[in-house]
């Protein structure tokens, strides 16, 4: 019986994803590995054929009208992320093949060899590797056993003199929702310049840069309902100015001969080469779909889902959680005193229910907890009461084979 009460239309929601009613193993996928992507809608798929029907062109460079259709639809795009993530300008959105090249972008441009970098202890690998490779010394901030930033810790940091803070908005291992108003705010007082990595959040929560006053976004789409191989970097346009570009190539210049070269304006200056054009309009459409529904009553149904997922997990006799911070998005590690946790999503994986184990790209968190790997489900607007009723009694058949 269905104890969830929500004003989507779950049924007819689900119906929008065509992977939903497929199978895997002799039985109906039940897909809890949104942190990892998110499954795509009609709406998604249906407008990246389209566009490779109707607009397939490159951009900027063509006089004629199906290059300036397909211009139109990319630089559109570009107009719908800044208004989604409200960004000051158009332009200080740039567009990137996901969140990695996004920090990347900044750790290769803005000058950090040898500087001081606070990383937090939650971070994706995809935040940490780019500025040990830039130069910079990387230095953790701590959390706490729930999987919150030590925040007295971070003020003793920041006295440091740090050139940038990199931290995660949610964590993609352990769905901490990390207080990035606060932080840039300290950071700012410290002197120091900001990223957040937005992987997780703009699926599950507004974000507006402008009030979290931080100086870089970096940010993926095939998290939050899009295509893959597609994000963006959103800066403040006073420190794009003075970054070096990234890349060299296409369209990235004003000028080029021998003795060197000039370079354009943002955001033509960091988006060298043809770009992931379906995917930037796949992008769009995501957004277009998350837009057409009730943001708050998605929230709300994932915030359900989420604590029905830990109510059910608690009952599991030798499962413990990892991660139980007071703010916590629709992700949920756990570990099992019965089995690694690779053996348990391979037997769930043969009861068609999909789910992540590893250290998911996080192992400084997983050595902060000491563990080898957890199991994680994470959830999407999607998921349901009979998913998690699938995933607990998957969990005693893990029981029942390490018995």
């Amino acid at each position: 019986m269905n104890t969830l009460m929500s004003s989507l239309d779950l049924q007819a929601l689900r119906e929008e994803f065509p992977l939903l009613g497929t199978e895997a193993r002799g039985r109906i996928i039940t897909y809890l590995d949104s942190a990892a992507t998110t499954q795509k809608p009609y709406a998604v798929l249906r407008e990246m054929q389209l566009y490779y029907q109707q607009s397939n062109a490159n951009v900027h460079r063509g006089v004629y009208k199906l290059s300036q259709k397909a211009t139109e639809l990319y630089e559109g795009a570009r107009d719908i992320l800044a208004a989604f993530i409200h960004a000051p300008t158009r332009e200080e959105v740039i567009f990137t093949k996901g969140c990695t090249e996004a920090v990347n972008l900044v750790a290769n441009s803005l000058n950090v060899r040898g500087e001081t970098v606070l990383l937090s202890q939650m971070e994706h690998h995809s935040n940490i590797v780019p500025w040990q490779l830039a130069g910079a010394k990387t230095v953790p901030i701590p959390i706490n056993d729930q999987g919150e930033i030590d925040l007295d810790a971070y003020a003793d940091l920041l006295k440091t003199g740090p050139k940038l803070v990199g931290v995660v908005a949610i964590s993609n291992a352990i769905g901490t929702v990390n207080p990035i108003q606060k932080m840039a705010q300290m950071a700012h007082e410290a002197g120091a310049l900001i990223l957040v990595d937005g992987a997780q959040a703009l699926a599950h929560q507004s974000v507006n840069v402008q009030e979290w006053d931080v100086d870089f976004l970096a940010m993926s789409a095939h998290k939050m309902y899009g295509p893959t191989g597609t994000g963006a970097l959103w800066g403040r346009k006073a420190l794009f100015d003075e970054m070096p570009p990234y890349q060299g190539g296409g369209d990235m210049i004003r000028t080029v001969a021998f003795e060197g070269s000039t370079y354009a304006d943002i955001p033509n200056k960091f988006e060298a080469g043809t770009p992931n054009i379906a995917g930037v309009v796949g992008w769009a459409a995501a957004i277009a779909w998350l837009q057409a529904h009730d943001r708050d009553a998605i929230a709300n149904h994932e915030a359900a889902v989420h604590r029905l997922l830990r109510e059910r997990l608690a009952e599991v006799p030798g499962l413990r959680m990892i991660g139980n911070a007071a703010h916590q998005a629709c992700i949920q590690s756990f570990v099992m005193d019965e089995a690694h946790p690779h053996d348990i999503a391979t037997i769930l994986d043969q009861q068609g229910i999909c789910v992540r184990a590893g250290h998911h790209c996080c192992q400084p968190l997983m050595m902060r907890y000491k563990v080898p790997a957890t199991v994680r489900a994470s959830l999407g607007v999607y998921n349901t009461e009979q998913e998690i009723d699938r995933l607990v009694h998957g969990l005693q058949r893990v029981k029942e084979v390490f018995a």
